[in-house]
C-alpha cells in the first residue's frame, strides 16, 4: 500500500472525473521515486511527477502533485494524486473524503 488517507480532497473539473488529493503525510514517499516530467494546467500550475517502482514501467509518472499551485486551488498543496490506470488499485471507503 502506497497511501492510505481520511484526509483526502476530491476534486471536480467540468468534463472529468473527479480526483482525489491525498495529503503527503498519509502516501509512503519512500515507495515513489520523482521524476523530471512536469506538466502544466492554465487553472492549477506546474505539475511534477512521480513513478512507483514497484509497479515496473505501468506506474511511471503514475503520482502528480502541484507543490506550488494557484490561490483558487490552494487545497491541493502538500497532496498528491494517483492515475487509476497506472496503480492497482484505489479504494474508497465511505470516510475517506471530505
Amino acid at each position: 500500500m502506497v497511501a492510505d488517507s481520511r484526509k483526502a480532497l476530491s476534486l471536480r473539473e467540468a468534463g472529468y472525473p473527479a480526483v482525489l488529493y491525498v495529503p503527503r503525510a498519509d502516501v509512503d514517499m519512500a515507495a515513489l521515486s520523482r521524476t523530471d516530467h512536469t506538466t502544466w494546467c492554465p487553472y492549477k500550475g506546474e505539475a511534477s511527477y512521480y513513478s512507483i517502482p514497484a509497479g515496473g514501467t505501468a506506474a511511471t509518472n503514475a503520482v502528480w502533485s502541484y507543490e506550488a499551485p494557484h490561490d483558487a486551488v490552494a487545497a491541493i498543496r502538500d497532496h498528491l494524486a494517483f492515475y487509476p490506470d497506472r496503480v492497482d488499485a484505489i479504494s474508497l471507503r465511505d470516510d475517506a473524503t471530505d
